[in-house]
């Protein structure tokens, strides 16, 4: 907290009071949340980036499954010592 407070010392109070408010809001009241939108307020940076709706020609039509198991076909066997060999 007194990190982010200090940060008046070096920038504008208001910008650090709107950043603050900009964190809270979001939720995530960290000092590395309110660092950054500090410089995107500083910098003239949009906080809020526009919804974008992809064109239909991207949209998935077979969702991806989350099968780590597929992996284990590309690990190499083991010697009889139980260790692979990295040649």
């Amino acid at each position: 907290m007194v990190e982010i407070l200090s940060l008046v010392l070096h920038h504008d109070e208001q910008a650090v009071l709107c950043a603050v408010e900009m964190a809270l809001e979001a939720g995530v009241p960290t000092k590395t949340h309110v660092l950054n939108l500090l410089h995107r307020l500083v910098d003239g940076t949009p906080a809020d980036q526009p919804d974008v709706t992809p064109p239909e020609a991207l949209a998935l039509r077979r969702e991806p499954q989350a099968n780590v198991a597929r992996y284990d076909g590309l690990r190499r066997p083991l010697d009889a010592g139980g260790k692979s060999h990295a040649s």
